[in-house]
């Protein structure tokens, strides 16, 4: 998880603590929910909300591994979104 948020946010800036925050506060929710077996679907969800508060650039970033965008049209269509 950290590994996937670090390399998101690479060259952005974002400082180290914040990125091992975002990462602990994720856990902690995922520890939190009781569940005793989490996808990696809700894991991905949560990295993603996180992203989209700590830099809009790493948002997409992960967005477009996650939801393996494949063409220029998956890109704008998911920007086009956010507004």
């Amino acid at each position: 998880l950290l590994r996937s948020l670090r390399l998101a946010l690479q060259k952005r800036p974002v400082e180290q603590d914040a990125i091992e925050r975002a990462a602990n506060d994720i856990i902690r929710q995922l520890e939190q929910s009781g569940e005793a077996d989490i996808t990696t679907k809700i894991i991905g969800e949560k990295a993603m909300e996180k992203l989209a508060g700590l830099d809009p650039i790493a948002y997409v970033r992960y967005a477009s591994v996650y939801k393996d965008f494949r063409e220029v049209t998956d890109y704008s269509t998911f920007i086009a979104d956010l507004d």
